[in-house]
């Protein structure tokens, strides 16, 4: 199983089996990284000016033959358990949803990331879970979304401005 740089596991063998769409991919099968960051690698940006700035390994292409993918998550449901995360206005809580590092770039290794709950990231690192385990959401985790969900809607509740005004203030 591959390993973070402190030694911890990180839930799969291979990180590209389970690794999304290049974050540089346009809508239209172009390679943003080369439209707007040219600069950073100029031989790769000039190839792909060439051919019209297409991704040269394609949407389903083989990722691992390019220099700049890349694969971050949104972090907004758990890989593992299907958690969906809630975030309060105003609120610097710790989040429900994390990004969790598959791969960490650099060192010829492309940055991959998925989002877990914080309560399968801590048994994935802890070693006693994959990513791709058919897993459910411990309680606590749904327990904390739910207290997250009714604060939000006590938040978002309609309060008519003459029940909040008292006459005699």
């Amino acid at each position: 199983m591959e390993r973070t740089p402190d030694g911890t596991p990180v839930g799969v063998d291979d990180p590209y089996a389970v690794a999304g769409v290049c974050d540089h991919l346009t809508d239209d099968g172009r390679c943003r990284f080369a439209l707007t960051r040219s600069g950073d690698d100029p031989e790769f940006a000039a190839a792909r000016r060439a051919d019209g700035y297409d991704c040269h390994v394609g949407a389903d292409g083989e990722w691992r033959a390019c220099p700049h993918y890349r694969s971050t998550t949104d972090a907004k449901t758990c890989a593992r358990c299907g958690l969906a995360d809630v975030r309060l206005a105003h609120d610097d809580s710790r989040p429900l949803v994390e990004e969790h590092h598959l791969s960490y770039g650099g060192d010829g290794s492309h940055e991959i990331t998925v989002g877990l709950c914080r309560w399968c990231h801590a048994k994935v690192h802890n070693s006693i879970a994959r990513i791709d385990d058919d897993a459910s959401p411990d309680p606590e985790a749904i327990a904390e979304r739910e207290r997250r969900r009714e604060t939000e809607r006590s938040a978002s509740a309609f309060e008519a401005a003459s029940e909040g005004y008292d006459p005699e203030e």
